[in-house]
């Protein structure tokens, strides 16, 4: 295991946050728990992006301890003992001496853990800590003291990212775009979901990334589940495909949806609906300004889509009330636009794919402005099952699924769509679906 970045911005960014917090403070932040999958055998480990974030320790064990009880801060870091029986199983651990050499100034034995918290509980007014992250923790603490959710210092700071942070970010983004490519090209009618699935995902580790989430790959009505997960339907000639896939470099996510026809041909009320989709999308790219709310490009998406559903005779009403406007709630909208788009325009992306720093639909804090270094998706989409029984389907549109997502960094000239090598114009699409990867 290696460090993904150097010392020095390790170090900036414990100076950043750990300043935000008083004196005679104690800061804990560990790792997350193993998750049993069966019996003896584990989910995937992957570290706690607070971790990842504060010192680059990835292993699935540790705890980073921040203190501050003199007027100067010091951080220990605790890991396990190296053990020759269970390297001999799971691999060579860092270790004690090892761990000198991250971010830190101190390393411990995980063994000395609650003792060290326990002593220093006494000389600190005030504790934080990362709920939920650790059971063992949660279980110290519980009762002893009272504590403070650090992440409500951490996560402002998470929104900006460095350039270093980008180039991750540009590298997944790319590794992504090609595995859609590659999966765009291999489609063809009688083509199984999981096929798909495993053409970006094998895609993925040839380049030595992982998935950033389970890819959604759905063909016909399953397209307008919007995390529809089993991927084990054969998709047939006349059928789109939408494929919602990322993967993770160093960390650092990507989250890029496109749709496309299996049989390479999109129809005409296939085409109508892609086409205000991506209109939408643009727009909603286009609103990704520094300076502007965060909620612009909800706005901007959701103008184009009530104005084209009423072009195209979905919804028979004024724009007005195809938006359904919420008074006092910038960004929020109740009408009948939500029936067919029913999820928000986009989420930060950086370590977690729904990235810290709030800004979804719905949330409390989501009145912030744009600033460069923000990196985030924009993804509208439109989704006509035919199996709802809560809506009237237009019969043109019925089992018509579609969603266009791209990852877009804002910076001091506009939009930067890290993305935008992945094909999504309706002409792009058209002459790559079929094609065979080596065309």
């Amino acid at each position: 295991m290696s460090l993904p970045f150097n010392r020095e911005e390790y170090l900036s960014r414990q100076e950043l946050v750990f300043s935000k917090l008083p004196k005679s403070s104690l800061a804990i932040i560990p790792t997350n728990d193993r998750k049993i999958r069966s019996n003896d055998v584990t989910y995937p480990f992957r570290a706690n992006s607070y971790m990842l974030y504060l010192c680059g320790w990835e292993e699935d064990e540790g705890t980073l301890l921040a203190t501050n009880s003199s007027g100067k801060w010091v951080t220990t870091l605790f890991v396990p003992e190296r053990d020759t029986t269970k390297e001999i199983w799971e691999g060579v651990r860092i270790g004690v001496d090892g761990a000198k050499s991250w971010p830190v100034d101190h390393t411990d034995t995980l063994q000395s853990l609650d003792s060290s918290i326990k002593d220093l509980i006494s000389d600190v007014s005030r504790i934080f800590t990362i709920p939920g992250a650790s059971s063992s923790l949660d279980i110290l603490l519980d009762g002893n003291t009272e504590t403070e959710d650090l992440r409500t210092y951490i996560d402002p700071i998470r929104r900006i990212k460095s350039a270093n942070e980008i180039e991750y970010m540009q590298e997944a983004a790319s590794i992504a775009s090609s595995a859609h490519e590659k999966a765009m090209r291999n489609s063809r009618p009688g083509i199984g979901e999981w096929e798909i699935q495993s053409e970006v995902e094998g895609h993925f580790m040839s380049s030595l990334s992982q998935w950033s989430f389970p890819s959604i790959v759905g063909g016909g009505d399953n397209a307008t589940v919007l995390h529809y997960k089993n991927n084990n339907q054969v998709i047939k000639s006349g059928d789109l495909v939408l494929v919602d896939a990322g993967c993770e470099v160093s960390g650092y996510a990507s989250d890029i949806t496109r749709t496309w026809p299996v049989n390479g041909k999109f129809s005409q009320p296939q085409r109508e609906i892609y086409e205000l989709v991506l209109r939408a999308e643009l727009a909603g790219i286009e609103a990704c300004q520094p300076g502007m709310p965060w909620v612009s490009m909800h706005e901007a998406v959701c103008e184009i889509i009530a104005e084209g559903l009423i072009e195209l005779g979905v919804l028979k009403c004024t724009i007005e009330e195809a938006l359904g406007r919420v008074e006092g709630k910038p960004g929020v909208f109740e009408g009948q636009i939500r029936n067919f788009f029913m999820h928000g325009t986009g989420h930060f992306l950086g370590l977690d794919v729904h990235d810290v720093g709030g800004g979804r639909q719905g949330d409390p804090n989501s009145s912030f402005l744009l600033e460069p270094g923000m990196v985030l998706t924009i993804e509208p989409g439109l989704y006509f099952g035919s199996w709802r029984n809560d809506i009237l389907i237009p019969e043109r549109y019925a089992g018509i699924g579609i969603r266009i997502e791209d990852d877009v960094l804002v910076t001091e000239q506009g939009p930067l769509v890290l993305s935008s090598s992945c094909p999504k114009m309706v002409d792009e699409i058209e002459q790559v679906v079929g094609k065979g990867i080596h065309d």
